[in-house]
């Protein structure tokens, strides 16, 4: 099973299991895909037998290539009774998600589940269940009663210990039930459920309709589930199955005892600088990230914040080269067949910032550092938040954020008003003076100076 069979997961995931299964000759897999939020995709595999096209663009790109590894794909929002059956089966073997940061439904004040969400209360009334979270749970509770067996659930999104997390909120949901169900259901869980983490990484732009059509000319047919994607992949796991899985080795992923280092090094390094790019470059115009790292000043401030900001406060996993990967990081973002556009990786951005720009703020403080860089990213996410107009700005905490802005929206005014958002900034960050100034001096450079004012900072400031 995998829940969320968006453009990411149909380029990374099936992938994976498509060539494992290739590499082994078994052909015992297949992936029950799982819409969240729309039926589109499942409705476009429908009628293909779930068949989709994989694209690579930029240098390396293999030709195209067609995936066979989706055997089902249901629309959750339409039929969650059906993905709550396919969970509990007994030949389910590992469910896989890819649902986003805010798909979790997780409390910023606790970081458990929050019971306070209206979906998250409606499945735990006992309608049939809408969120992840509450599939999963229910799933695993209708499995123990009709004797499903062990089972494994693989978190796909960039959460630092996302396995952990993700048993965390399985947990909660199923603490929130009445007690005859939580006790027995919470006793089975413990026993027969594993959640190993993982470290994800691909690049996979929205498909466009120009995409489409050249997908139809080299291919001969029209495929309306092509996805796009760069021709890296890569993919770090625990190894820690309740049961059997498919032989993802042979497709080259990766299984570690210390995936929680390369979450750190794809959060803090990769993650990081793409939501750099693409705040700064929302400030300045540029469209796409290709766009944005070809901005001399934009890649130069990416490159000192991961050496200069990140580097120094993580360990990295055995085998990856910082400087390397770094440079690596930045050439990726530089592939404009991408199309990557600076709005997409600037979505959600209070769901992301905290995981992928204030724990490198905070260790710097901690080790009596400024962290210039890291700041300069969260200033220039405060002017995106402050010049969007309301009903177009795409966050989870799009009205909470508008109605924390002052109406007067200089750098003086903005800067402690989006710092007193607690369930993004904690009250000693927002405290810090040495984070507060670097916060106002460089929004008032994005604000005031515009491109040519940043250009001068980041180079000669």
């Amino acid at each position: 099973m995998h829940l969320g069979l968006g453009a990411f997961a149909r380029a990374h995931t099936a992938v994976f299991t498509e060539k494992a299964m290739l590499a082994t000759g078994s052909s015992d897999w297949g992936i029950v895909g799982v819409t969240q939020r729309s039926e589109t995709v499942a409705r476009q595999l429908e009628p293909q037998d779930g068949l989709f096209t994989v694209a690579e663009r930029g240098n390396g790109a293999a030709p195209l290539h067609v995936v066979s590894s989706i055997v089902e794909a249901i629309s959750g929002r339409d039929h969650p009774a059906k993905v709550v059956d396919r969970i509990a089966a007994a030949t389910t073997q590992v469910v896989t998600l890819t649902v986003t940061e805010k798909g979790y439904r997780i409390d910023p004040h606790t970081g458990s589940l929050n019971t306070t969400d209206a979906q998250v209360q409606a499945d735990l009334a006992g309608n049939p269940p809408q969120t992840a979270i509450g599939q999963i749970t229910r799933g695993i509770q209708q499995r123990a009663s009709t004797g499903g067996g062990p089972l494994t659930v693989v978190s796909c999104d960039n959460l630092p210990g996302n396995g952990e997390l993700t048993g965390t909120l399985v947990r909660a949901f199923a603490a929130a039930l009445p007690d005859a169900e939580s006790g027995p259901l919470l006793t089975w869980l413990d026993a027969n459920v594993t959640f190993p983490s993982t470290m994800v990484d691909r690049m996979v732009p929205a498909t466009t309709a120009g995409d489409l059509d050249a997908v139809e000319h080299e291919l001969g047919l029209r495929d309306e589930a092509a996805v796009m994607a760069e021709p890296f992949m890569q993919w770090v796991i625990e190894d820690n199955f309740a049961g059997d899985r498919p032989a993802w080795e042979e497709a080259g992923a990766l299984f570690s005892t210390d995936v929680a280092a390369w979450e750190a090094a794809k959060l803090r390094l990769l993650n990081a600088s793409h939501s750099m790019l693409a705040y700064l470059g929302l400030a300045t115009g540029k469209v796409t990230i290709s766009e944005a790292v070809g901005e001399d000043a934009f890649r130069a401030a990416c490159g000192r914040m991961m050496a200069e900001d990140a580097l120094p406060t993580i360990s990295l996993p055995a085998g990856l080269d910082g400087g390397t990967y770094c440079a690596q990081v930045l050439e990726r973002f530089a592939n404009p067949a991408l199309g990557h556009t600076t709005a997409k990786v600037g979505s959600d951005g209070s769901q992301k910032i905290g995981l992928r720009l204030l724990t490198t703020v905070r260790a710097n403080l901690d080790a009596g550092r400024a962290p210039r860089w890291a700041a300069l990213a969260v200033a220039a996410w405060m002017h995106h938040v402050a010049t969007t107009a309301a009903d177009a700005l795409n966050d989870p905490l799009a009205a909470e954020l508008q109605a924390a802005l002052p109406a007067e929206r200089s750098a003086a005014s903005v800067v402690p008003a989006l710092l007193g958002v607690r369930s993004i900034f904690d009250a000693e960050l927002a405290a810090n003076t040495t984070f507060t100034d670097l916060l106002t001096h460089w929004y008032r450079v994005i604000d005031t100076d515009g491109l040519d004012g940043l250009r001068k900072e980041i180079t000669h400031g």
